[in-house]
Protein backbone atom coordinates (compact mmCIF):
# COMPACT_ATOMS: atom_id res chain seq x y z
CA UNK A 1 0.00 0.00 0.00
CA UNK A 2 0.86 3.37 -0.43
CA UNK A 3 -0.67 5.81 2.03
CA UNK A 4 0.03 9.35 3.33
CA UNK A 5 -0.89 11.79 5.44
CA UNK A 6 -2.35 14.91 3.29
CA UNK A 7 -4.07 16.72 6.29
CA UNK A 8 -4.40 16.58 9.87
CA UNK A 9 -7.32 18.79 11.49
CA UNK A 10 -6.78 20.80 14.70
CA UNK A 11 -9.92 23.39 16.38
CA UNK A 12 -9.53 27.05 16.85
CA UNK A 13 -11.10 29.35 19.11
CA UNK A 14 -9.25 32.52 17.40
CA UNK A 15 -8.30 32.14 13.86
CA UNK A 16 -5.96 35.43 13.73
CA UNK A 17 -4.22 34.42 17.11
CA UNK A 18 -4.00 30.84 15.34
CA UNK A 19 -2.61 32.09 12.01
CA UNK A 20 0.07 34.03 14.07
CA UNK A 21 1.28 31.09 15.97
CA UNK A 22 1.53 28.93 13.11
CA UNK A 23 2.39 31.19 10.70
CA UNK A 24 4.73 33.38 12.53
CA UNK A 25 6.18 31.42 15.47
CA UNK A 26 6.28 27.87 13.99
CA UNK A 27 7.07 29.27 10.28
CA UNK A 28 4.43 27.41 8.49
CA UNK A 29 3.32 28.56 5.26
CA UNK A 30 -0.32 29.34 4.71
CA UNK A 31 -2.02 27.26 1.90
CA UNK A 32 -5.76 28.38 2.44
CA UNK A 33 -7.69 30.70 3.85
CA UNK A 34 -11.17 30.64 3.44
CA UNK A 35 -14.01 32.02 5.31
CA UNK A 36 -18.13 30.77 4.94
CA UNK A 37 -20.47 32.28 7.07
CA UNK A 38 -18.32 34.30 9.76
CA UNK A 39 -16.36 30.84 10.46
CA UNK A 40 -12.71 29.98 8.83
CA UNK A 41 -10.70 27.64 7.85
CA UNK A 42 -6.81 27.86 7.78
CA UNK A 43 -4.95 25.56 6.02
CA UNK A 44 -1.14 25.70 7.01
CA UNK A 45 2.27 23.83 6.89
CA UNK A 46 6.16 23.03 7.20
CA UNK A 47 7.73 24.16 3.77
CA UNK A 48 8.43 21.99 1.26
CA UNK A 49 6.59 19.15 2.74
CA UNK A 50 2.96 17.95 1.25
CA UNK A 51 1.66 17.32 4.97
CA UNK A 52 -0.90 20.31 5.69
CA UNK A 53 -2.95 20.83 9.27
CA UNK A 54 -6.37 22.61 8.65
CA UNK A 55 -7.35 25.01 11.41
CA UNK A 56 -10.87 24.67 11.89
CA UNK A 57 -13.78 26.48 13.67
CA UNK A 58 -14.75 23.59 15.86
CA UNK A 59 -19.00 24.02 16.01
CA UNK A 60 -19.17 24.07 12.18
CA UNK A 61 -20.77 20.32 12.26
CA UNK A 62 -23.98 20.91 11.57
CA UNK A 63 -24.57 17.39 13.45
CA UNK A 64 -22.72 18.67 16.61
CA UNK A 65 -25.15 19.85 19.75
CA UNK A 66 -25.46 22.61 21.77
CA UNK A 67 -23.99 20.70 25.03
CA UNK A 68 -21.21 18.87 23.05
CA UNK A 69 -20.16 22.50 21.30
CA UNK A 70 -19.83 23.10 25.22
CA UNK A 71 -18.22 20.46 25.78
CA UNK A 72 -15.62 20.82 23.04
CA UNK A 73 -15.03 24.63 23.75
CA UNK A 74 -14.30 23.59 27.22
CA UNK A 75 -12.27 20.87 25.88
CA UNK A 76 -9.96 23.05 24.09
CA UNK A 77 -10.00 25.68 27.33
CA UNK A 78 -7.98 22.83 29.53
CA UNK A 79 -5.67 21.52 26.23
CA UNK A 80 -7.55 18.13 26.12
CA UNK A 81 -9.10 18.23 22.54
CA UNK A 82 -6.65 18.46 19.84
CA UNK A 83 -2.95 17.33 19.79
CA UNK A 84 -0.55 16.70 17.56
CA UNK A 85 3.07 16.06 17.06
CA UNK A 86 6.03 17.73 15.11
CA UNK A 87 9.69 17.11 14.59
CA UNK A 88 13.07 19.01 14.46
CA UNK A 89 16.19 18.43 14.15
CA UNK A 90 17.35 21.61 16.52
CA UNK A 91 14.74 20.68 19.45
CA UNK A 92 16.70 23.06 20.87
CA UNK A 93 16.67 26.28 18.97
CA UNK A 94 12.51 25.42 18.02
CA UNK A 95 12.06 25.82 21.90
CA UNK A 96 13.94 28.94 22.45
CA UNK A 97 12.17 30.85 19.33
CA UNK A 98 8.78 29.40 20.53
CA UNK A 99 9.18 30.50 24.40
CA UNK A 100 10.34 33.31 23.39
CA UNK A 101 7.06 34.53 21.30
CA UNK A 102 5.15 33.91 24.60
CA UNK A 103 3.99 30.35 23.74
CA UNK A 104 2.38 28.39 26.88
CA UNK A 105 5.36 26.09 27.87
CA UNK A 106 4.16 22.39 29.09
CA UNK A 107 7.36 21.01 28.84
CA UNK A 108 10.75 21.87 28.46
CA UNK A 109 12.65 19.38 26.41
CA UNK A 110 13.21 16.71 28.46
CA UNK A 111 14.61 13.21 27.51
CA UNK A 112 11.72 11.15 27.78
CA UNK A 113 12.00 7.22 29.53
CA UNK A 114 10.49 5.93 25.74
CA UNK A 115 13.14 6.68 23.76
CA UNK A 116 12.48 10.16 22.32
CA UNK A 117 13.79 14.16 23.38
CA UNK A 118 10.53 16.28 23.15
CA UNK A 119 9.26 19.74 24.07
CA UNK A 120 5.92 20.88 24.58
CA UNK A 121 3.43 23.66 23.83
CA UNK A 122 -0.26 25.08 23.55
CA UNK A 123 -1.19 26.71 20.67
CA UNK A 124 -3.41 29.69 21.00
CA UNK A 125 -6.69 27.53 20.84
CA UNK A 126 -5.43 25.52 23.68
CA UNK A 127 -3.99 22.63 21.10
CA UNK A 128 -1.23 20.03 22.84
CA UNK A 129 1.97 20.86 20.40
CA UNK A 130 4.78 18.51 21.49
CA UNK A 131 7.96 18.40 19.16
CA UNK A 132 10.29 15.65 18.90
CA UNK A 133 14.04 16.00 18.60
CA UNK A 134 14.97 13.44 15.56
CA UNK A 135 18.61 14.91 15.15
Amino acid sequence: MDITIHYAFLPHSDPDASLAFWRDTLGFEVRNDVGYEGMRWITVGPPGQPTSIVLHPPAADPGVTDEERRVITEMMAKGTYGAVTLATKDLDGVFERIQASGAEVMQEPTDQPYGVRDCAFRDPSGNLIRINDVS
